[in-house]
């Protein structure tokens, strides 16, 4: 009996050099996102682009080393490859500053990306990519193929997290990923007395009214995450962890999450609680994309 072939998720957005006081090292949340993907054994596809620079050679030659396609990885010739200076507090916490404008604003190119859908299942897209107009045309029209479930990973960094942006995007997704402070900013609503999961139902709400979209997923690190779907809310819990940074953790989640939609799409809470497990194991160890054994 032949084997069934790894799921392909599509991952738009930025590839960059995460600069943090510890040294320079790949990120970029849909990267993130593409990296636990194939840990994971799926086939995910990379649409962005970087610069054609010594940076863009280094970041790419790394890709492709851990297994990573780059076929839709534009090399774009007027923009350098993208850098964030991060900032780490006492509780591991970062903070960013975004260089702009550099390669990832430009995705599109020639329009190579188009090939990327041929057998894809699902998209992995974020606000912070969405900042300009040219990446907001290759979007909208890789949101327009059908069949695709189209996931909306919420990614909030000042300056470049315009509300009505944000909200008229997530009109495209057919779930939204976010955590609790982006609920809170997006839906304008703090949470209300009750268990954590219950006390951001109201919210939760709010958001789904504004965008049309009727599944939403919320994560709130320590207390784990809800998934709720047309009114239905489920719980699960995060493992207890000793945290070293949080850098990539809420994107491992997203890329166990993203799968486990396309392995098991009836089971929520098992869904949730294995985007919990990865996501504690990425806090657990340095940086976004750490090296880990899977039980």
């Amino acid at each position: 009996m032949r084997s069934r072939p790894p799921h392909r998720i599509l991952c738009f957005g930025e590839v960059l050099w995460d600069c943090l006081p510890t040294g320079r090292l790949p990120g970029g949340a849909p990267l993130n996102v593409a990296y636990h993907l194939s840990r994971l054994g799926a086939d995910p596809r990379m649409i962005s682009a970087v610069g054609a620079d010594a940076l863009g050679d280094e970041i790419l030659s790394y890709l492709t080393a851990r297994g990573l396609d780059t076929t839709f990885i534009h090399r774009q010739r007027r923009l350098p490859t993208g850098v964030v200076t991060v900032a780490l507090n006492a509780s591991g916490q970062p903070s960013y500053t975004i260089e702009e404008p550099v390669a990832w604003d430009d995705i599109a190119g020639a329009g190579e990306w188009r090939a990327a859908v041929l057998g894809a299942e699902a998209i992995v897209f974020g606000s912070l990519a969405a900042r300009t107009a040219a990446n907001r045309g290759a979007l909208d029209e890789l949101l327009a193929t059908p069949k695709l479930l189209r996931v909306m990973d919420v990614n909030l960094r000042a300056p470049f997290d315009e509300r009505e942006l944000v909200l008229a995007l997530a009109t495209r997704a057919d779930w939204l990923k976010l955590n609790e402070h982006e609920l809170a900013v997006l839906s304008g609503r703090a949470p209300v007395a009750g268990s954590w999961a219950e006390s951001l139902r109201p919210a939760i709400e709010v958001l789904a009214a504004a965008t049309g979209c009727r599944r939403i997923c919320v994560t709130g690190g320590e207390r784990g995450a809800v998934a709720w779907s047309d009114g239905a809310l489920v719980h699960a819990a995060a493992p207890e962890i000793i945290v070293q940074d949080t850098i990539g953790a809420g994107d491992a989640f997203t890329a166990a999450f993203v799968l486990g939609l396309l392995k098991a799409p009836g089971d929520t809470h098992a869904i949730l609680e294995h985007a919990c497990a990865l996501g504690a194991l990425v806090a657990s160890l340095p940086g976004g994309q750490p090296d880990y054994q899977l039980p």
